[in-house]
């Protein structure tokens, strides 16, 4: 028989989910939360996930929602549990991932009374949620017409939003009272909002009159429609469309490498390949390189295309359009001319060369992180979805050809934290297998993302341990400290490897060190098996900062 909690407030929280169809609970344990535990577990229309810590299940949360596209909810017991939530909140806001964040609470009169596990949770995440909301305690008088009213906003926001709401929910005890029959409660009207838009005519003028029109494309998920779309654009050479390999958009006219191209870009370059009209579509750009450009190019206009986000990253946004940027073309295309434009043949020219040099130097590159990556790329089946770890992984990867394999890593904040669990929760929800690339500092940071019951046995993860944060020997500045100090504080040099990790989780192993063993280990790895796979490519002493400085310094030449 099943047995479902007594609490009013849980069962029209369980009954709004259902309406609107949530269907995935990432839970986490505690006494607090329990009444919450057991009655989602007990519904049919429900999945439930356990997942233990807390920061890893709000980013395991994360990754289902941008697996499925849709809500996910994740719940936890009251105090540090809930804040331990707050570095996933941080990334899905930023990248607009929709997360349903229930924490349990205390009655709202034990705050601050030194009541264990209380702390304030009220508007906990009110800086990076685009909603926080508290329900009152079934006692309290209106609770139920009120809570209803309350969730149901709640919910409408996450979707509109695509984004984290928070739903603080005090609770007295007892906490394990239950039932057996749950009440009927009323179908929902849903009210969910969705924007109309026409395009303004001056839009359609400037575009007309504009010469040198550049795209750039950040963080975006893939969508069939907008590379439809940008394709109309190009093929003609009308425009420059600028992407990255986590843009996911795929044609031979759009400029994927970016980085190959413009990293030594002089003043004189910025002037040279300046737009004069320039849109900026998706989140958050990995190229630190084009935002230098842009920012000292400064177009006479920028168009920013969001529902959400209107950054001024380049200090020099003209217009915010809060639309889809499908929406927006699919208006833009029926009023526009597309003409060649000499400025798609200035930056082809460059192209040519830049990728002429690559391949030359890829000829000569030996046994580094650098290698490994151009081997991946040539060697990951297609239909794998790939997540990136931040800092160098992500970085290398602008640099080659992935091919229409779908790209993912968490830019909203760029931090390593939260990775692995990200990927796992992005593979439980997701029909094709998933491939998690990642630096070591990254790996062993978020372990506990291995700690996960529910990851598939087509999950690969490859580590390029290099052992350090090896980004603080690329990027400038952190050479200039000493030596010791550089390698224990700053690049935390360590000589760990995932060996016992793979085996404590359930994972086989295979530790390669150099260019034959590796050549002849990646075709086998990506073949199904009965567990997941943990690849580690160790490049430890193989000076991997120095063969990319060396890359781009033979890029330079002409």
């Amino acid at each position: 028989m099943k047995k479902y909690s007594s609490k009013r407030s849980i069962q029209i929280l369980a009954h709004l989910l259902q309406q609107y169809g949530i269907s995935d609970v990432v839970i986490s344990p505690g006494s607090r939360n329990a009444p919450l535990a057991i009655h989602f577990s007990e519904i049919d229309s429900f999945n439930c996930y356990s997942i233990v810590d807390e920061r890893s299940a709000a980013f395991v949360g994360m990754g289902m929602a941008m697996s499925e596209k849709k809500p996910v909810a994740i719940t936890c017991t009251s105090g540090s549990a809930a804040a331990n939530y707050y570095p996933a909140v941080t990334e899905a806001f930023y990248q607009n991932v929709p997360l349903l964040i229930l924490t349990a609470d205390r009655p709202t009169d034990y705050v601050d009374i030194f009541d264990g596990q209380t702390i304030r949770q009220n508007n906990l995440f009110h800086q990076h949620s685009y909603g926080d909301f508290q329900l009152l305690e079934d006692s309290k008088e209106n609770a139920e017409d009120i809570n209803f009213d309350t969730i149901k906003k709640a919910i409408e926001l996450c979707f509109e939003k695509q984004g984290p709401v928070h739903i603080n929910i005090p609770l007295e005890e007892p906490l394990y009272e239950l039932v057996s029959e749950l009440p009927t409660f009323p179908t929902v009207e849903k009210t969910i909002k969705h924007k109309e838009y026409e395009i303004p005519s001056n839009l359609v003028a400037d575009w007309n009159t504009s010469q040198r029109i550049l795209l750039l494309v950040g963080t975006k998920d893939y969508s069939p429609e907008l590379e439809n779309q940008l394709t109309q654009l190009v093929k003609n050479h009308s425009v420059v469309v600028l992407s990255e390999a986590n843009s996911n958009l795929y044609h031979e006219k759009f400029f994927k490498n970016i980085d190959r191209y413009i990293f030594n870009f002089t003043e004189e370059d910025y002037k040279k390949y300046a737009p004069d009209l320039l849109i900026t579509i998706g989140q958050n750009v990995v190229s630190k390189k084009v935002k230098q450009f842009l920012r000292s190019a400064r177009p006479k206009q920028h168009w920013h295309l969001d529902e959400v986000w209107q950054p001024d990253t380049y200090f020099s946004l003209t217009e915010k359009i809060e639309v889809k940027p499908e929406v927006f073309f699919s208006k833009l295309l029926k009023f526009i001319s597309l003409e060649p434009k000499p400025y798609f043949n200035l930056w082809d020219v460059l192209r040519d060369k830049k990728d002429a040099k690559h391949l030359q130097f890829l000829n000569m590159v030996e046994f580094s992180d650098f290698y490994f990556f151009n081997k991946a790329s040539q060697t990951i089946p297609e239909n794998y979805n790939i997540h990136f770890s931040n800092s160098s992984a992500i970085r290398y990867a602008q640099l080659f050809d992935f091919g229409k394999r779908r790209i993912y890593c968490n830019r909203g904040t760029s931090g390593i934290d939260g990775s692995t669990s990200t990927a796992m929760g992005f593979a439980i929800k997701n029909a094709n297998p998933t491939l998690l690339i990642t630096g070591d500092l990254s790996f062993f940071y978020d372990i506990n993302g291995l700690w996960n019951q529910y990851i598939p046995p087509f999950v690969r993860i490859i580590i390029f341990n290099n052992g350090e944060g090896n980004i603080f020997k690329i990027i400038p500045g952190p050479g200039n400290a000493n030596p010791n100090t550089l390698d224990e504080f700053i690049a935390t040099k360590h000589h760990k490897n995932a060996e016992h990790l793979a085996k404590h989780f359930g994972f086989s192993y295979i530790k390669v060190e150099d260019e034959p063993t590796l050549d002849r280990v990646l075709d086998n790895f990506f073949k199904p098996d009965v567990q997941p796979k943990i690849l580690e490519v160790n490049t430890y002493g193989k000076n991997s900062a120095d063969v990319l400085k060396a890359y781009f310094n033979f890029m330079k030449e002409n």
